[in-house]
């Protein structure tokens, strides 16, 4: 007897889940976790910072981004919350405000790699970003203390670059100065 077909996870499956979750839907599945460790979020909010001055506020660099932690973006039927999206401002001059998610693709995102959240950014979310063209990809490990650039190639993504450790970078596409990536991992 055939197993019954599974049943594609829907929004409203997204939005039953507690407050405390962060939740994406990925080609059906309903994929589920706990909020980031503070190892994750301050990876995380350390890179931010420094891109925020730089890059969306053209404070010692060229300006140029609208950058978010942890948006929903919907791309058609998936939806999926990078820790760090970024937009250049020429696709996306203002923030819509009238839903709270975006469906515009984002030029660059970043994840941050975690041992519960590292098969499904490397695998299928990186196949969803890939099918809608979002050109920079990052992974940050903070375990590792590695941070990898990837950039969309036709329908596939290529690695740029990888470095390791206290590293100060000129990393795509914010080569236009020089980040202090060592510090998303300083204590």
């Amino acid at each position: 007897m055939a197993e019954p077909a599974r049943k594609h996870a829907t929004y409203q499956d997204l939005l039953a889940l507690p407050d405390n979750v962060v939740g994406q839907l990925v080609f059906g599945v309903l994929h589920a976790h706990a909020r980031p460790a503070p190892k994750h979020a301050r990876a995380s909010s350390t890179l931010g910072g420094e891109l925020e001055g730089p890059f969306n506020r053209g404070r010692g660099g060229p300006g140029g981004w609208i950058s978010l932690d942890e948006p929903e973006v919907h791309f058609d039927q998936d939806v999926l919350v990078p820790d760090l999206a970024g937009w250049r401002r020429e696709r996306m001059p203002e923030l819509p405000i009238d839903k709270a998610y975006l469906e515009l693709a984002p030029d660059w995102v970043c994840e941050v790699l975690s041992p519960s959240t590292s098969g499904i950014d490397r695998g299928s979310k990186r196949s969803v970003y890939a099918k809608h063209g979002v050109h920079h990809l990052w992974f940050v490990d903070p375990d590792a203390q590695t941070p990898e650039v990837l950039e969309l190639d036709g329908a596939t993504y290529r690695v740029i670059d990888v470095w390791s450790g206290m590293v100060q970078v000129r990393a795509r596409p914010f080569e236009a100065i020089e980040l202090e990536l060592g510090a998303l991992w300083a204590r």
